[in-house]
């Protein structure tokens, strides 16, 4: 992670799931990297706001993805396991947003006390 214009940048995110047994393995690695891409953008800058008791954001045209450019490099690995298979797209998600505001107090000495990061 590096800071660009007073801004995060991720540059990589590695990840491991144990998984149980897998029936697929491209499949879990793909799953793997939409959790993490789906975390990044939830921790980075994902807000939904109520006014008069409705959600505001109602379309990509306000509510901002990551675009390609933005997105880093993803390596997932899987633990080879003798048990049952579970869930994969879920387990990603926790705990990205505590490795960035960790990762941007490594680099700014500044604690992220807020979510999402970029506001």
């Amino acid at each position: 992670m590096s800071m660009e214009n007073n801004q995060p940048r991720i540059h990589r995110v590695v990840g491991a799931l144990d998984c149980g047994q897998v029936v697929n393995p491209n499949i879990v690695e793909q799953q793997i990297q939409g959790g993490v891409i789906y975390a990044l953008c939830n921790a980075l800058r994902a807000k939904i706001t109520i006014e008069k008791g409705r959600v505001v954001q109602g379309n990509f045209d306000d509510y901002a993805p990551m675009r390609m450019n933005e997105v880093p490099a993803v390596e997932a690995y899987v633990v080879e396991s003798t048990e049952p298979p579970t869930g994969t797209g879920e387990p990603p998600i926790p705990p990205l947003a505590p490795a960035i505001c960790n990762a941007m107090y490594a680099a700014t000495k500044k604690r992220v006390r807020a979510l999402p990061i970029l506001g």
